[in-house]
This record gives structure tokens, sequence and C-alpha cells, in this order.
């Protein structure tokens, strides 16, 4: 994982801002250290919101309406969905301090969630930050076949249609990119963020 790191203590959700308005953004060596440092990478990820791909399969597992998908109804039961093991994933980097401060981040309107449920049982979301229009896409999980894959498409979706102009995923996978995600340089994507943080914060 390439970027600048610093571990840092006392932020603060304003904070956290700043640094997204600048290309960085935080982790944690795991869920059980307490302390995070800023990463920065070289090669940045995002989906381009005009090209976004939805497979032929995926296409038609939504059609069948698997899922009630709503958003921000409780975004943190899906960032601590995140956070917990999995059998892909057997630690992960959400801690404590993570959780508490997109919480935080939440009640200010700047982070969101895309949640998928089977009647009262949450089975699949994604959560990230909004700063202008600009989306900062963090973690997805999923109990089910493609809850999180239909939450990515009805989050795509939305920022469409709201006006959002960047996607940042922070790196690619195999996964996004079955979605048109790519790996773009650090210094293309400064000029994204850089035009998209100084829009007027948009309405996710």
């Amino acid at each position: 994982m390439a970027g600048r790191r610093s571990r840092s203590s006392g932020l603060t959700p304003e904070i956290l801002l700043r640094a997204y308005s600048i290309g960085l953004f935080p982790m944690a060596e795991s869920a059980d250290d307490p302390e995070i440092f800023w990463v920065e990478p070289e090669v940045r990820g995002i989906i381009p919101l005009n090209d976004f791909h939805v497979s032929k399969s995926l296409a038609k597992a939504m059609r069948k309406q698997p899922f009630e998908i709503r958003f921000d109804s409780d975004f943190d039961a899906v960032i601590a969905a995140c956070a917990e093991p999995a059998p892909d994933r057997p630690t992960t980097w959400i801690n404590s301090t993570i959780r508490s401060l997109y919480s935080s981040l939440h009640k200010l309107g700047h982070a969101h969630s895309v949640e998928a449920w089977e009647g009262d049982q949450l089975v699949g979301g994604l959560y990230g930050v909004s700063l202008g229009s600009a989306f900062f896409g963090e973690s997805m999980f999923s109990r089910r076949t493609n809850a999180s894959k239909i939450c990515l498409v009805h989050l795509v979706e939305r920022l469409r249609k709201q006006g959002f102009t960047l996607l940042d995923t922070q790196f690619t996978t195999e996964h996004l990119k079955g979605f048109g995600a790519i790996d773009i340089p650090k210094s293309r994507y400064t000029k994204l963020l850089e035009k998209a943080v100084n829009c007027p914060h948009l309405t996710f």
C-alpha cells in the first residue's frame, strides 16, 4: 500500500474532512489497534460515474428486487458490520476510533450508508464520505449474494441523480474493476478532487 503515513491522535470530524479535501484518508493496522495512520496513494482508484458497468447477471438479479434498499437508516449498524471479520477478510482496518469519527461525520451530514434489508435484517451495505461533489467509498459488506453489489449500483444511481462528479474507491480490486473502476495517477486525481471539493456541498 503506497502512500504517506503518519500516526495521528486527537482527530476531529473537521480535521478528517480537511484530510479528505487534500487526498488523505485514515486507516488502522487492525480493528484492535487504537491508533490510525494517514494514507495518500500514488495511484488512486475511482469509478467514473459516466462509465459504470452492471453485468447482465447482476441486472437480472436486481430485477427480482431481492432486497429493500435504504439510505442512512442505520449508519452505525453498517459500519459495525463492515468492521466485523468475514471468511474472506479475517481482520479489518476499522477500529473504534474510526467508527466514532465516521458516526460523528454522519450526524454532520458528511457520511452516508446504502443498505440492503430483508425484512428487519440488515444483509448488506456500504458507507462513505461526501464532500462537495465528491463521494469517498470506504467499505462494504455482504451477508447475502449480491447484496453489497446491489448497494453499489444504487449508490451510483443516487450520485448521478444528485450531481456528484467523483466516486473515489481509494484502491481498485478485481471486484470493483468489474464495475468500471480504474487506477489514475495522483496528479490527475488531485485535479479531479480539487474541482469536486470546491463545489457547493451536495445533498446525498
